[in-house]
Order: C-alpha cells, then structure tokens, then sequence
C-alpha cells in the first residue's frame, strides 16, 4: 500500500452536506472523478434517530432527483399544500392568521416535508453504491497542508492523502475552516431551539403553521399521516425549563403552542435542543478549500432553509468542478475556487440576514412594531404577485441547479 494516497476530491463530513456533495460530484462528472468521503466515526456509532425535520424546496427535491435519492425518499415526505402565518395574541388559545397561500409552483409543492433519520439513511445507502466514491471512516484528521499541486491530509493514524481539492462540510464548528484561518462573523441568540414530533386526532391538510410568539416563532410542519414536526424556538431560559419536565408536563406545553387545530396530540419521537447562533464565514475559500453548507454559514431555524441553502452550496461547488475538468483546468486551483465563491458569496449572506432580521422583528412584543409587522403580512396577503415572489424564493427556484 502506498504511504500517501491520492485522490482527485476529498469531502469531509458525512452529514447531509457532505453526502450530497461527494453524489453531486460523481453524478456530475459522470464517475470520472475519484472521491474519498472521510467521516471521523463510524456510521455505526451516529445515532439512528434524529429529532429534526427539514423543509426541502423545489429546487432541492430536483437536486436529489439528480443524485437518484428522491424516489427513495419522497415516500416518507409530506407535501406542503399551504403556509399559514399567525400572530398570536398573548397567551391566549387564539390565533390571528395574517397570511395565508397556497404553497404550489409549476402546479407542484414547491416544498416537502421529511424526518432527517429518513434523508440521512436515504443519502448514505446512494453513497453506498456509487461506485467513485471511497467512505472512510473512525479516523480524525490531524491536520491539512495545502502546497502548490495538492492538499496533504494526515490522518490520527499517521497515514497521509493527498487531493487537488478539499470539500470542508465538517458543520458549523468546521476544523477546516479553522486551520485554513477563515475568521467567522455571527452572534449567539438568546434562544434555543426545541425540536420534537407528535401524532394528533385531526388531519393536517398538508398546512405548514409558523406562530410568531414573542419568545421566538413556533413552527408545525406536516409529515406523513396524522403527524407534525415541531420547530420551537423560545428564550434560553425557558427553553431549559420545558426540556427537564417530564413527557406530560412537555406535552401539555407544545399543546398550549399548537392550539386547538389539531385536536389531542401525543409525543411521536423524542425531543432535543440545542443553543442557537448565527454565524458567517469572511471567506468561503482558502488555497485547496471550500466550505460547503454550515461550515460557510449557519441560520435560524425559523424558515427551514438551512439544508436548502447547503443544496444550493453542493450543486454550485459540483458545476464548478465539473466545469474545470472540461476544459482540463486544475479543479482545485485558486481562480476555480473564486468562481465558486463568487455564486454562493451573495445568496448565502443575504440570506443568514434576512433570517436574523424577521426572527429580530417578529420575536418581539413591542406593540408598535407589532402593529407594522402585521400591517405588512396583511398587505401581502391581499397581493398576489407578493405571495407568488415568496412562494418562488422558499422554493428556491432561483437557485444554483446541477
């Protein structure tokens, strides 16, 4: 065996991104390309259920559709047949809708809804049987030296691989992007997000529900049958309360959230939390390096456009390779990487901040800014070339496409 293997791209991280990016990759370059997929554990040892959901646009179910994953997956997806926004008035059971559309694009949803323990077993089992691509795993990488042809990953074991092109898609505490010096501009909200699933007696209709309270927005995402995910962001404090009471108690406070349109609900799933942040990197290159989905950038929960933001990542970084190796240019050179910072710089920074701006404008409960919010949501609504524009946006239409 030689002491240093090569390969032409290494993707590192095997979460959604970093599955996505190394299909993408093969699928574009039609298996030319080998691609090593280095995860630092064992598939084995990642847990088997995720608490989460997550919305996938129009344009990233055509990603997947590319890649040969969305026939596996749409099975387990819930269509999202309407989107309704409501301001609810205090503590009460009430709940003003003040926009409400139909969430349809080229006479199709123009986004889905699925678990991610689904997604995640989907995209490994493609990845499983792409033949361009190598997986390795259980061994953390030490460090990544960049030189003028190659870059030089050395493993915990001692072994050494060399690779014109690194694909950074190791989450938002990036390694990479730390060894690479890529500073990160962002903040820690005063919140936390809760996430969980419950099943219900009452249909859902395929409504997508997003609550603004004045603790954070409180969103419920249709699943398959009579069952919805819980998005829940609230004050830290708070949010540690609701997470040491018991099932009851955690019950009975999603159900004072939901109201009454669901009738009884039950927990479906377990429930998780985690701090949230906003964080942007200055950069999303370095010499060898591009950072991929979370690594790049990470947004608040309240729109679900996370995952969708990293398609848009993963599909621009595989036309860029793919559009390098035609005309027989080094796909990691540095002026190929500025063509891929160039498409994603813009999109992905306007987007962290106009996420941060509605959770600041909506998780609040001043009564003037109340007032213009709702004002606002309620001129969309009577517009309907305003709600066909966001309906267009969240379907992510405008995107990078593979």
């Amino acid at each position: 065996m030689p002491s240093e293997i090569s390969y032409d791209v290494a993707v590192v991280g095997a979460g959604y991104a970093g599955l996505m990016t190394a299909l993408a990759v093969s699928v574009r370059t039609a298996g030319a390309l080998r691609i090593v997929l280095i995860d630092k554990r064992p598939w084995a040892e990642h847990p088997k259920v995720d608490a989460r959901a997550s919305a996938l646009s129009a344009a990233t179910i055509n990603l997947l559709e590319k890649l040969d994953v969305w026939s596996r997956l749409k099975p387990h997806a819930c269509p999202v047949e309407e989107i309704a926004l409501t301001d609810p008035i205090g503590d009460s059971p009430l709940r003003q809708v003040l926009l409400r559309y139909e969430n349809t694009v080229d006479d199709g949803p123009a986004s889905w809804i699925v678990e991610n323990t689904h997604l995640m077993t989907a995209l490994r089992t493609r990845v499983e049987r792409d033949g361009a691509i190598d997986v390795l795993t259980g061994n953390g990488i030490e460090a990544v030296t960049a030189a003028s042809a190659n870059a030089h990953i050395t493993f915990g074991d001692g072994r050494t691989l060399a690779t014109p092109l690194v694909l950074a898609c190791d989450g938002a505490r990036s390694p990479l992007r730390a060894s690479a010096g890529i500073p990160v501009v962002g903040w820690d909200y005063p919140q936390a997000g809760i996430v969980t699933t419950i099943a219900h007696d009452r249909p859902h209709h395929g409504i997508a529900t997003q609550h603004f309270f004045s603790g954070g927005p409180f969103a419920m995402l249709p699943l398959p049958d009579r069952r919805t995910s819980i998005v829940w962001s609230e004050q830290k404090e708070r949010a540690a309360e609701v997470m040491a009471m018991d099932d009851a108690a955690f019950v009975a406070a999603v159900s004072d959230r939901v109201g009454t349109s669901l009738g009884t609900i039950s927990l479906d799933g377990p429930r998780a939390s985690w701090p949230l942040r906003l964080q942007l990197a200055r950069r999303l290159t370095a010499p060898r390096l591009a950072l991929i989905g979370d690594a790049a950038r990470s947004v608040h929960p309240l729109a679900g456009q996370g995952l969708n933001l990293a398609a848009r990542d993963v599909a621009a970084v595989a036309d860029t390779v793919f559009d390098a190796c035609a005309l027989g240019l080094d796909h990691g050179a540095a002026d190929t990487l500025e063509t891929y910072e160039r498409s994603r710089r813009f999109d992905g920074g306007s987007a962290t901040l106009m996420f941060d701006a509605i959770n600041r404008i909506f998780s609040n409960g001043l009564p003037l800014l109340r007032s213009l919010r709702d004002a606002g949501l309620e001129l969309v609504d009577r517009t309907p070339q305003l709600k066909s524009f966001f309906v267009a946006e969240a379907a992510g239409i405008s995107g990078e496409d593979l």
